[in-house]
């Protein structure tokens, strides 16, 4: 698969994603659902702890990225869902990380809501990938 970014000016590229990609030879396209700070149980971790939500959730979402036979390279969009904007900012470091390991920055959003699925989660993180 080919990527190419698409960026008309580059703001946001110093937030660590492209505007738009086009891609080309693609195969395979995996949908994602929101991926939180739970255990395999379901059960959520992390109460109050915003930077441990974030780094289960990208833990979690790694784990199904690798039952697919992908990786963070294959990401190709990011949505991303917080109760607490300003908290989730702070801890972007850890996004970063994991998507310039792998030498990408997908198109992503980031959307602040009231409330996610079960109310002691902070952070739901959904992708889209290819290969």
């Amino acid at each position: 698969m080919d990527r190419t970014p698409v960026n008309p000016s580059i703001w946001s590229l110093k937030f660590g994603f492209n505007q738009a990609e086009i891609f080309t030879g693609a195969t395979r396209q995996l949908v994602c659902s929101g991926q939180t700070a739970t255990d395999a149980d379901g059960n959520p971790q992390h109460p109050g702890n915003m930077r441990g939500q974030f780094g289960l959730a990208l833990d979690n979402l790694a784990t199904l990225l690798a039952a697919a036979g992908m990786s963070f390279a294959n990401v190709t969009r990011l949505g991303i869902y917080t109760t607490d904007m300003d908290e989730a900012l702070k801890h972007f470091d850890l996004l970063g990380a994991r998507l310039g390991s792998a030498g990408v920055t997908p198109p992503s959003t980031l959307v602040g809501v009231t409330r996610l699925a079960l109310p002691s989660l902070m952070i739901e993180i959904e992708a889209t990938a290819m290969d």
